[in-house]
């Protein structure tokens, strides 16, 4: 029998999904290089949920952890993450406790109270028992703990034919202490230190002998830390509430000049409040500044594509992301040409990875290059946060890797010389497609059959060509007037050739790529959407374009969709083919806004909004399921979606300032709003403190059944605000 080219099972490195984690509703807490996954009880159940633990790394350092009260498990009242995504915050009460066939403590006379912090390399918690009870009670409290240090790459469904060794738990100096000898030669262990000692410590965990008065409180404290044989000192002991202390300082010092948004919509400001806590939670500090991590739990790393599209989405309103993200892959871009990694000579990183199974190469990750889109992003970003900023300083010493990155884009990423920059992957473990929808069956033809290499997709021409126009004017800023020159010519041939080989009458959007063969894939997708967002778009296709991209087989109401239901590979529920992305609808949505069609943006921001209302404290997660929107329903949930995801927290950013028109212009001292407006839920909106070249405004906007009104509250000597309609 004939094989079937429409049929595609080879997706190596996809996410098995054996338990939807919307059904343990896991939280999430993240501080630099560690992040956990409890249950709402605040433990890390491995009956409820696979993915549950404390991981560094890529490594799973706790994969067992139970608050044990009597023996039993507590009765759960209440879970809460701060609205600053820092402390987790459980509620539980003691159940009915028996002794001899009678009831010695009734339920609900003891109040326990735990709250967990992620600090200096390190997981701090604190029980906090009451006695509500009229009568003195004495209970065993008990913590068991465990660490399998499984590999994410196995919780994510590889399969390891061999594993390091663990080793025998140990009692040393009142700390317990679980080790683990790698296949990569790593020592990891996991450390964990209470206060007060406890009543019994062995190498299953502690256990707590507590007399408590009528009315009197007890407070237990733990740290967890994770040590590593080739990095660092261990994190050193630290109290709970020393920890707390330095937490609270540093969300204070963020607190200090920065630019704050408020409007007339509490739940708005509930989604910006989680937006704004989600980047700073997935915001990593790094020797070369701030880098948001994609994703809990999968993507808990650099990865090139996300971040880039993140800092630019939050440009205006935190420039310092940019210069982080900048400053980290240009450090670490390719040199040489590594076939088993996919990297070639200026090619800007995808992602990299520091646990076991990619030190051993068991997958390809460690420091892979297997996207096409992240050395143009590069490029874009790096124009975009000098027109930010002013920062030219910066730009010069990058200078070098924005050159080298045009290269890539120029010899490696254009093997044919016909101008459209394509991939073919030359590792054979690495990803198939390599564009920012990179399943292994994400790009086709319109009969479903799977495309051959090398693929030039859409959505990339866009970035190429905002790439060499951003390098031209960098170019220029840096007197290299015959470079800047060149670079608007190939920008500008580029565009021409795209319109010729991309544009569809009959899709009335552009194609989704050109296969091996220059054939267009003749298929409605959301990648169309981005060559508004580049600017590569004919302004004479813009309106039709935005007619299209909201008729029901793509726009179902909470969003458009990543592929059209007319479509023969359409299905609502896969990652990347009928799916609904925030920062995928974020970036159509700023690209609308550019080309003046900002009915169409709002609509999509005004879904957006709707789809915050559904998710539970106003988190956008990084996918939901495409179904239409239907009447008293909410989006339904994609089973193993990261949440939070760094570029769905900046989607709203990208969408607010794109249909605010914001263009902050720091080498002139203006600030700029090209025919801003407001969506229909918002009343007034207040942008406070927003900073150009040093100097701050604050701006009061008034929405109006046809306009919106600026008003300038205050602003520093020499800033001068100009609405532009």
């Amino acid at each position: 029998m004939q094989e079937d080219p429409r049929i595609q099972i080879d997706g190596r490195w996809y996410v098995l999904a054996t338990t939807a984690r919307t059904e343990v509703d896991p939280q999430s807490l993240k501080r630099d290089e560690v992040f956990a996954l409890f249950d709402r009880f605040g433990d890390i159940a491995p009956w409820d949920s696979g993915d549950q633990g404390l991981y560094v790394n890529d490594t799973r350092y706790v994969s067992r952890l139970e608050l044990l009260l009597e023996g039993a498990r507590p009765l759960h009242l209440n879970t809460v993450v701060r609205d600053d995504g820092s402390v987790l915050a459980v509620e539980l009460m003691n159940p009915d406790l028996h002794q001899d066939g009678r009831i010695t403590v009734r339920k609900g006379s003891v109040h326990l109270l735990r709250r967990k912090l992620l600090w200096d390399g390190a997981c701090h918690e604190q029980v906090e028992l009451t006695n509500h009870g009229m009568a003195a009670v004495e209970l065993e409290l008990a913590m068991r703990i465990d660490a399998d240090y499984t590999d994410l790459f196995e919780i994510r469904g590889a399969t390891r034919a061999r594993r390091g060794i663990r080793q025998p738990a140990l009692i040393e100096d009142g700390c317990l202490i679980l080790a683990y000898e790698g296949l990569d030669q790593v020592r990891r262990r996991t450390v964990i230190r209470f206060d007060p000692a406890p009543t019994v410590l062995d190498t299953d965990g502690a256990r707590f002998t507590l007399a408590l008065e009528a009315g009197a409180t007890a407070r237990i404290s733990w740290q967890i830390s994770f040590e590593q044989s080739d990095e660092g000192p261990a994190p050193r002991p630290m109290a709970y509430s020393e920890a707390l202390e330095h937490h609270l300082a540093l969300l204070e010092r963020r607190s200090q000049d920065r630019c704050r948004i408020s409007s007339s919509n509490p739940l708005m400001d509930r989604w910006l409040q989680r937006s704004v806590s989600d980047l700073d939670m997935l915001s990593t500090a790094l020797p070369t500044g701030p880098y948001p991590y994609a994703g809990v739990p999968w993507f808990c790393t650099t990865f090139g594509r996300d971040a880039l599209i993140t800092a630019h989405q939050c440009l205006w309103l935190r420039p310092e992301l940019a210069r982080g993200v900048l400053v980290f892959l240009a450090a670490s871009q390719a040199t040489r040409i590594d076939a088993s990694t996919d990297a070639q000579p200026g090619k800007i990183l995808h992602e990299a990875r520091r646990g076991e199974m990619a030190a051993t190469g068991e997958v390809p990750f460690a420091r892979y290059y297997g996207s096409v889109d992240s050395t143009p992003l590069f490029v874009v970003l790096a124009a975009a946060y000098w027109r930010r900023t002013g920062d030219l300083a910066l730009i010069r010493s990058l200078w070098p890797n924005i050159v080298a990155a045009l290269q890539w884009i120029d010899d490696y990423g254009d093997p044919d010389g016909d101008g459209f920059l394509e991939y073919a992957r030359t590792s054979g473990n690495g990803l198939v497609q390599q564009g920012w929808k990179d399943s292994d069956d994400s790009v086709f033809h319109a009969d479903g059959s799977l495309v051959k290499a090398p693929v030039a997709i859409c959505e990339v021409q866009g970035y190429s060509y905002a790439a060499r126009n951003g390098a031209a004017d960098l170019a220029d800023a840096l007197g290299e007037h015959r470079l800047a020159a060149t670079w608007r010519q190939q920008a500008a041939t580029l565009k021409a050739n795209f319109q010729q080989q991309f544009w569809s009458e009959e899709l009335g959007l552009y194609a989704l790529a050109l296969d091996g063969d220059k054939r267009p894939c003749l298929v409605a997708s959301s990648n169309a959407g981005h060559a508004l967002w580049s600017g590569i778009a004919a302004p004479e296709h813009a309106k039709r374009m935005a007619a299209r991209l909201l008729e029901p087989d793509l726009f179902t109401g909470w969003g458009i969709r990543t592929l059209s239901s007319r479509e023969v590979r359409f299905n609502p529920m896969s990652y990347h083919n009928g799916s609904i992305w925030p920062h995928d609808n974020a970036m159509i949505c700023e690209g609308l806004a550019r080309y003046g069609e900002v009915d169409a943006a709002l609509a999509i921001f005004s879904a957006a909004f709707d789809v915050s209302l559904e998710f539970d404290g106003g988190r956008l997660p990084e996918l939901f399921c495409g179904f239409p929107r239907r009447a008293s329903e909410g989006p339904t949930r994609y089973p193993v979606a990261c949440s939070p995801q760094a570029w769905a927290a900046a989607a709203l950013f990208g969408m607010l300032g794109g249909c605010l028109g914001l263009q902050p212009a720091p080498m002139e001292d203006r600030l700029r709003l090209y025919s801003p407006r407001l969506p229909g839920f918002l009343d007034w909106l207040k942008i406070e403190g927003i900073e150009v070249g040093g100097k701050r405004a604050d701006l009061f906007l008034q929405r109006y059944r046809d306009s919106t009104g600026v008003e300038v509250t205050r602003r520093d000597d020499d800033l001068r605000v100009a609405v532009v309609v």
